[in-house]
């Protein structure tokens, strides 16, 4: 019999609005108040459940991130507080959390070792995706007054950090849909693959997602696509951040809300919640690869994802064949494929990668998608009892990660896991390549990208090391279409050139370093 402070998951709840006029949309406060409404149906608990939370935290808003600009900020400037009083509940606690994709399950992660400490007994975890709506207004010169001060300020938990240094930014890695091409030529460059062969196989990988996607009834693209609709350039497919199609990239104009109830064994039994709701959190970890993308090993591997992966499966007392269902963090191919990598997984294995239909088709790349996936998996694990399920989550630019292995099985004796701080400290002492910010000599191309806008290529990316010293650099190749094309058409990992450092504009500002590659 699990002990009386053993962390379980009781309810989840989701929902997805879509195909709404503008003037007849739901806040990102009411779609997430309906999540948590649900969440609490879902655990069975009745009246007396909502009034039970004494905690309530709330993933931050994209909007409240510090890289989306243009936005109207802290429109809900104690969002814990405002959902509280929308479902009745009047928490000990409001938690606000930080920026990430890893958020959600770090949040169930940090809630069940808080429940096992006994600072918490029940807890209601929530969060939203709504910039479908608001940029549908702001885009026709409108902004909802959605807003709403109930009073009091949260407690700010996690670690706001920007995701990207000075130099990063100048050479605009502060864009995900820049960046994560990066990792992807650098995946197939170790995987030997020529750039046709390797696009198929992206087209291969995520077409599997689109099959689950178009069974979910809370999916924003529900649309099954074959490999070669994915993986083929076309009007309606243009690249973004080449190799990556439009069809390979998350979406982040969605309106999805997620929530999941938390609380002890012992509180369970007290409010009469039926067992066969409980989902218990069997194994967990958190950790983070070096901070800034510039500085990491390799583009084709993460250490914080093998080192929490080992963490979590030794907690649980499993291995990843134990595993039923997956769900890898999805906002792009690389970081299913470095995920799946890092954990021991073919691409190929038959079990499938998610169970939403991932972050490009069933919706959400800011900070709450995970929450959906988690909310999900209680589901499946639920009409399979004693199956098992893995949920990864991603912040940043494969910078944050968390995971976690759910079951009906409960967990027997104490829960307790390894503090992450003692791994990340062995993870933040890694060796890594030096970084010259102001470049200058003869280099060689690490990994590349050409960024694309609507019109067509914009600028090329790559991340080179110098010659003489082996020193890492990050610059931009000059703008002439015809080498974008080439870029595109052909191989330029390990190509060599010339690189000269950055130079300031008008204003003063220091530009992007410039690679000239030698073809």
């Amino acid at each position: 019999m699990p002990e009386a402070n053993t962390p379980i998951l009781v309810g989840g709840g989701q929902f997805t609005q879509k195909g709404v006029a503008i003037a007849d949309l739901l806040s990102p406060m009411q779609i997430m108040a309906e999540a948590a409404k649900r969440a609490l149906a879902d655990a069975k608990g009745g009246d007396a459940l909502a009034k039970a939370l004494d905690t309530v935290a709330v993933v931050r808003f994209t909007a409240d991130s510090p890289e989306a600009g243009g936005l109207p900020k802290n429109q809900y400037p104690n969002a814990p507080r405002t959902l509280a009083n929308a479902i009745g509940a009047k928490p000990a606690r409001e938690l606000y959390t930080a920026t990430g994709g890893n958020t959600p399950q770090w949040l169930v992660n940090r809630t069940a070792e808080e429940i096992a400490n006994g600072e918490t007994d029940c807890a209601l975890l929530a969060g939203s995706e709504a910039l479908g709506g608001l940029l549908a207004a702001v885009t026709q010169g409108q902004v909802p007054d959605w807003g709403d001060n109930p009073g009091g300020e949260p407690t700010q938990i996690g670690v706001e950090k920007p995701g990207v240094n000075e130099m990063e930014h100048r050479h605009a890695m502060y864009f995900p849909v820049n960046t994560y091409p990066l990792f992807e030529n650098a995946i197939r460059g170790e995987l030997g693959r020529s750039v046709k062969d390797h696009q198929l196989e992206l087209g291969k990988l995520f077409s599997r997602f689109t099959e689950v996607a178009a069974t979910n009834p809370y999916a924003w693209f529900p649309t099954f696509r074959s490999p070669e609709e994915i993986a083929t350039e076309t009007d309606k497919n243009r690249y973004v951040g080449f190799p990556y199609t439009k069809y390979l990239n998350s979406i982040i104009r969605v309106d999805q809300a997620a929530a999941l109830i938390m609380m002890s064994v012992g509180k369970a039994r007290e409010l009469g919640i039926p067992e066969d709701r409980w989902v218990y959190l069997h194994g967990c970890g958190d950790a983070n690869d070096l901070w800034y993308v510039s500085e990491r090993v390799n583009f084709h591997s993460s250490p914080a994802i093998r080192t929490m992966g080992r963490k979590a499966f030794d907690m649980a007392g499993m291995s990843v064949s134990d595993i039923d269902y997956f769900d890898l963090y999805s906002c792009f191919p690389s970081a299913v494929e470095i995920g799946a990598q890092e954990l021991g997984l073919a691409l190929d294995d038959p079990r499938g990668f998610t169970v939403t239909g991932g972050l490009p088709y069933f919706g959400g790349p800011g900070n709450n998608y995970v929450m959906h996936s988690i909310a999900t998996m209680l589901d499946k694990l639920r009409a399979k009892p004693g199956t098992k399920g893995l949920c990864t989550a991603n912040g940043w630019f494969v910078t944050k990660h968390s995971i976690g292995i759910y079951s009906t099985e409960p967990k027997e004796g104490a829960w307790e896991r390894e503090n992450p701080a003692t791994y990340q400290a062995e993870l933040n002492a890694m060796d890594h390549p030096v970084v010259d910010d102001l470049p200058e000599g003869e280099g060689k191309i690490e990994t590349y990208t050409v960024v694309h806008g609507r019109q067509g290529a914009q600028f090329g990316l790559v991340v080179g090391r110098k010659t003489d010293t082996g020193h890492r650099f990050v610059a931009h190749v000059p703008n002439d279409p015809a080498l974008f094309e080439t870029m595109k058409q052909q191989e330029m990992l390990g190509v060599v050139g010339t690189v000269e450092p950055g130079k300031p504009n008008e204003k003063g500002a220091l530009g992007p370093n410039i690679f000239t590659p030698k073809i």
